[in-house]
């Protein structure tokens, strides 16, 4: 099976530290990737560039064997609201939306109706376990109900790729297990991938394929085989 996204050569640097130095991955439909490695090793920097928040200096992202960098800001940031959905460790939920709202936001954005948006994110916030939770606020939400909000919004519109960055460090290890377990199943009923960057082995467990970044380089991949 070809890859959803592909990393060639990647290369980011700030003043004279390399960010990044010379990364390749592939990513199919259905992987689960867990990125691990120390602070400042380049973690965050990979996610932003696989995701095209940041452009590379060397080396490209492709998508569907279409070059990212290619594109300009604006064909960048349509990307990030159609072909990739994304889980931030504090969920970065907008505080005076609705959840049902905040789950539409990416559609709505992306000119989608207002009536079919809700309707899809509404559908997602309850098969992530909120129904009855859709016109709460976010300062209303425990912080678990504030993270399925933040994983509905990235699976209604139904993207290729899962960007999650440190998505549990701001919970309990059981709320952070219980999380994770939502998010592996509901991408699995999607086909997306999903790439998950970090510190916590037990979640770094639960993906199908580990890689290890040090001083902006792959220093292992490890194949674990099942997510669960």
């Amino acid at each position: 099976m070809n890859s959803v996204l592909a990393a060639r050569g990647l290369v980011k640097t700030y003043g004279d530290v390399h960010a990044l130095a010379g990364v390749d991955i592939d990513i199919k439909a259905g992987d689960v990737l867990a990125v691990v490695g120390p602070s400042g090793s380049g973690k965050t920097t990979l996610l932003h560039v696989l995701s095209g928040i940041l452009r590379a200096d060397g080396g490209d992202v492709f998508l569907d064997g279409r070059a990212i960098g290619e594109l300009n800001e604006t064909g960048r940031s349509a990307l990030r609201r159609t072909a990739f959905g994304f889980v931030f460790q504090s969920g970065m939920l907008v505080a005076e939306l609705t959840a049902e709202e905040n789950a539409a936001l990416p559609m709505l954005l992306a000119g989608g109706s207002r009536e079919e948006s809700l309707g899809a994110a509404r559908l997602w916030l309850s098969r992530l376990g909120l129904q009855g939770l859709e016109k709460r606020l976010p300062s209303q939400l425990s912080g678990g109900q504030a993270q399925r909000v933040a994983i509905a919004r990235a699976l209604a519109h139904k993207p290729r790729v899962i960007f999650a960055d440190e998505p549990t460090g701001a919970l309990d290890t059981r709320t952070g297990q219980e999380m994770m377990t939502a998010l592996l199943q509901a991408a699995e009923e999607t086909g997306a991938a999903v790439v998950i960057v970090t510190h916590d082995k037990a979640i770094a467990d639960r993906a199908l394929r580990v890689v290890e970044i040090q001083d902006g380089r792959i220093a292992q991949r490890i194949n674990t085989g099942v997510s669960a």
